[in-house]
């Protein structure tokens, strides 16, 4: 029976939970019923959020267009290389971060460059002007509220002057992350309705019946969680060790850089449990995104590649920035007592 509900012919819920429940499992490799890896309690979600109807977000979001060409991406790479998915899967992870994270990471550290070589010109600058506003504070007599005020707008006026002069302000090097975070949401949403079977079929197979199959080592279902928690012990561990080299090559952290740096490792640290219950091939792509992103930070430190990406030497760079990191890493963390 159907009811109209928003200009739309809808059925009852009953009617979509029983056909729900009849709904023919993905076969194994060897051709049995194959029952669903994932837990009572992520089946139960994937079928609240298609229950949802236009509104809910997560449905608009796995249905969204960038996720629908992320897919297509993943398809193409699949059908063009002929390699198992667990491959195609780090094949174009490699590539994304390759061909679109590392030159902006690059642009980033060297728009980071510029303000630190500005650092001395902007102090000079705040010197001077903290002497002009008190003798005008005096002569004037200010209160000590507005002559910190008339500081703070002056100040801000010149250094925004300077970025401009030099063309690097700080608010271009966070372009990175305006690009790099939507494109994991797109990836790993994507690897989810692929392993959902939310996703058409290929070539008249279905991609979760392929994943199914074309994982390798310890996880060959990537439809399937890492009952090893091997996978997701390692995301953690890779997003701590980014997480270290940042935090090692900064000397004097202001607080608010001590309490990000505190947040992204709790952050990286809860990680562990969450990769734990999401399919294997989401995981691994978080695994192989996690290594390009640690791969990428170690090229950055070095001095031949900053040259050729023509990033401006700056007083904290160093000449031996991979033994200094190993000094640093085994001062901290293995002679510390």
């Amino acid at each position: 029976m159907l009811c109209r509900l928003g200009g739309r012919w809808l059925r009852p819920l009953p009617v979509l939970q029983h056909r729900a429940r009849d709904r023919p499992l993905a076969p194994t490799s060897t051709g049995g019923v194959k029952h669903s890896a994932l837990p009572v309690w992520a089946v139960a979600s994937v079928s609240a959020v298609g229950s949802g109807g236009p509104g809910s977000w997560y449905e608009a979001l796995a249905t969204s267009a960038p996720v629908h060409g992320t897919e297509e991406v993943l398809l193409g790479v699949h059908t063009a290389t002929g390699l198992p998915w667990w491959a195609c899967i780090g094949l174009t992870t490699v590539a994304l971060r390759g061909a679109v994270t590392l030159p902006l990471a690059a642009y980033q550290h060297y728009i980071l460059a510029k303000v630190e070589n500005l650092q001395p010109e902007i102090k000079n600058i705040a010197r001077h002007l903290n002497q002009e506003v008190a003798v005008r504070a005096n002569q004037l007599r200010w209160s000590k509220r507005v002559a910190r005020l008339t500081y703070l707008k002056n100040m801000r006026r010149l250094v925004s002057e300077l970025y401009v002069r030099d063309n690097c302000h700080p608010f271009k090097a966070t372009v990175l992350v305006w690009i790099q975070f939507p494109m994991w949401i797109f990836m790993s949403v994507a690897l989810r309705n692929f392993s959902t079977g939310a996703t058409h079929s290929e070539a008249g197979f279905s991609v979760q019946e392929q994943l199914a199959t074309d994982g390798i080592l310890w996880f060959p279902d990537l439809t399937a969680l890492d009952s090893t928690w091997i996978l997701p012990i390692s995301v953690g561990i890779i997003n701590l060790l980014i997480v270290e080299i940042f935090a090692l090559q900064k000397i004097g952290m202001s607080r608010f850089q001590t309490y990000i740096t505190y947040f992204v490792r709790a952050v990286s640290v809860l990680m562990i449990p969450v990769a734990a219950t999401i399919p294997s091939s989401i995981v691994l792509y978080w695994l192989c995104s996690s290594l390009m992103g640690l791969s990428q930070n170690l090229l950055l430190r070095s001095p031949r590649f900053r040259q050729l990406c023509r990033i401006p030497l700056t007083k904290s760079d160093s000449g031996t920035p991979y033994k200094d990191l190993f000094a640093a890493f085994y001062a901290k963390f293995i002679s510390k007592k």
